[in-house]
């Protein structure tokens, strides 16, 4: 039996605690699953860094793999990259145990169909310019495992996440990423310190690897999409801060650019529209190449 399945004796009257004494135990143990977290940051910086490299020198897709709780997990991590990064929808992919139903119901026999998992990756033609992440909690997911061996084998950039030391998912993939976050104080119930550990995880590669993909300038997210008032506000903040200027000024700025923040960093500084698209483009988007600044 793998770790995160264990029946913890220190929990084993949980349901005779007070609910003070057992909210402050899940509280404990999801403090500890952010902890698990530390020892593979160079992992995962190593990941984000191949990922990075390979996203940018095609149209390739990030593709997610998971069943149950992780799919689920996996999925919230992708979707959130359109918006903060401009990540086209077309350059991701979800692959889930029981399809896109099971982003919103129980579908657990799914896990098992390893043969599915393989089918799906040969459907959707995954090859040599994706980054396929795998995510399970024990590792040992049939299908998620499946996946991430058979992308392998097709020339894909493979990222196994897993909370089981030597588990197969960590093996199988070119980066494994170990999250050994152990027993859950309700036992088997992996969307607790597990879950919580993918999560951070996941956040923490998903956005180095747009980071080195130069979506990111300074702290700023330079090519978030301005789909409300709030962040509407936050572009002008951003332009004004990068260019200098009046805050007038950088409104402006962003009515000609169509409200893409780069285009309106290089407009703010006096270039036309079209010569500050021409400059992102040589500069593959990066803000900082395009402004010319090497530090």
């Amino acid at each position: 039996m793998t770790k995160t399945e264990t029946i913890s004796a220190r929990y084993s009257t949980l349901d005779l605690w007070p609910t003070s004494e057992a909210v402050d135990a899940m509280l404990e143990a999801q403090m500890a699953a952010a902890a698990a977290v530390r020892p593979a940051s160079g992992a995962i910086a190593a990941a984000a860094e191949a990922a990075a490299e390979r996203l940018g020198r095609a149209a390739g897709r990030l593709i997610y793999v998971g069943a149950g709780t992780s799919g689920r997990i996996a999925v919230q991590d992708g979707v959130e990259l359109g918006p903060t990064f401009d990540w086209p929808e077309s350059r991701l992919l979800y692959l889930l145990a029981g399809g896109n139903q099971a982003i919103t119901a129980s579908v657990e026999d799914a896990e098992d169909d390893a043969a599915g998992a393989r089918h799906l990756i040969g459907q959707h033609g995954v090859g040599a310019d994706d980054v396929l992440i795998g995510v399970a909690a024990s590792g040992h997911t049939p299908f998620t495992v499946a996946a991430v061996e058979r992308a392998r084998t097709t020339g894909a950039l493979t990222i196994g996440i897993a909370g089981n030391a030597g588990a197969p998912l960590l093996t199988a993939a070119h980066h494994g990423i170990l999250l050994p976050t152990g027993e859950e104080v309700i036992a088997g119930s992996t969307r607790m310190k597990a879950g919580t550990a993918q999560k951070i995880a996941l956040n923490l590669l998903s956005s180095a690897t747009m980071i080195r993909l130069g979506l990111v300038h300074g702290n700023m997210m330079v090519a978030m999409r301005l789909s409300n008032t709030k962040l509407r506000n936050r572009a002008v903040e951003m332009v004004h801060t990068i260019a200098g200027g009046t805050t007038e000024a950088a409104k402006a700025a962003l009515v000609r650019a169509g409200g893409d923040i780069r285009t309106a960093v290089l407009v703010a500084g006096g270039a036309t529209p079209e010569d500050a698209r021409a400059r992102l483009t040589a500069a593959g988007g990066v803000l900082r190449k395009a402004l010319g600044h090497t530090s």
